[in-house]
């Protein structure tokens, strides 16, 4: 049976969309149209802390701006709502739950600078540095729910982990040597971006997901959690990131490559689709795989 294809926008209000974050949604745009699809849209403002209301609406509007349209998402409706994450943690529950129960995660005490620190070369590229495995059980254990502590995903053992990317071809990690056990629930009761999107890209039936390639190493985890609750794993497609004149990826911190900033200044989005083709050109990260 044929699947309609399922594509996604999610973008983080933790600041202002820049030419980078345009070029990968129109990239998804893109593909989705090639395939006659259906578009989410979906506000990944899990972090309380730094997203910002101010900064959601400045995205809808921005890819609003650019020509972007999604048929499902925070502003539409849609049959898989609530399509902001603040507002979907039962199911994030729901899917900690059926881990924990598994025996598949285990309550850890150490903080993020403490992994850090007994590290003697951690994984500088990667957004989580490799586990020393100081909180983990050396057999698998149903632990009771708990309170002020960190959980993370116990990587059975060292497995090779791959997958055909949409632009990067095959790609490939080995789980335990590569990167270790990850958090996939935060001490302040929030879930971690790994399992937050592994669970909505399931539930929301995304068919392929399209984001940046410094996100590989991300997509290598959220496959594991994806097989761990037994949901089908979508394809993915990860875009080059963009850099400025100095060879220097773009980031939020950068307000005058803004999206709204370009918009005060009068550009349109013609100027933005020429202003990502010249950023295109110029030296660019090697991808974050390990």
């Amino acid at each position: 049976m044929h699947k309609t294809y399922r594509g996604r926008l999610a973008p983080s209000p933790t600041g202002l969309l820049h030419a980078g974050h345009a070029a990968t949604f129109l990239q998804a745009s893109l593909l989705c149209s090639k395939n006659c699809g259906q578009m989410v849209y979906r506000n990944d403002d899990l972090d309380s802390d730094r997203c910002k209301l101010l900064f959601s609406q400045a995205a809808l509007e921005d890819l609003h701006w650019l020509g972007l349209h999604w048929h499902e998402g925070p502003d539409v409706g849609g049959p898989f709502a609530p399509y902001s994450q603040a507002e979907r943690g039962a199911f994030y529950h729901a899917a900690f739950e059926s881990l924990r129960t598994a025996g598949l995660i285990y309550p850890c005490k150490c903080s993020r600078r403490e992994v850090a620190s007994a590290l003697s070369a951690p994984h500088a590229i990667d957004e989580e540095p490799l586990y020393s495995g100081n909180c983990r059980p050396q057999e698998p254990v149903v632990f009771e729910e708990n309170t002020g502590l960190n959980w993370r995903f116990r990587i059975p053992g060292p497995e090779k982990i791959s997958f055909i990317d949409g632009r990067l071809g095959e790609q490939s990690a080995v789980a335990g040597t590569d990167f270790g056990d990850f958090l996939v629930w935060r001490k302040d009761g929030v879930p971690s971006y790994q399992l937050a999107c592994a669970v909505d890209d399931a539930l929301m039936q995304i068919t392929e997901v399209v984001r940046g390639e410094d996100l590989v190493t991300s997509t290598f985890r959220q496959l594991l959690l994806l097989r761990a609750l037994r949901y089908e794993a979508p394809a993915y497609h990860h875009c080059a990131l963009l850099t400025d004149s100095s060879g220097r990826r773009l980031a939020k911190r950068d307000a005058a490559l803004s999206l709204q900033t370009q918009r005060a200044q009068g550009c349109t989005p013609e100027d933005v689709r020429r202003l990502i083709e010249k950023a295109a050109q110029q030296p660019r990260p090697s991808v974050n795989t390990p």
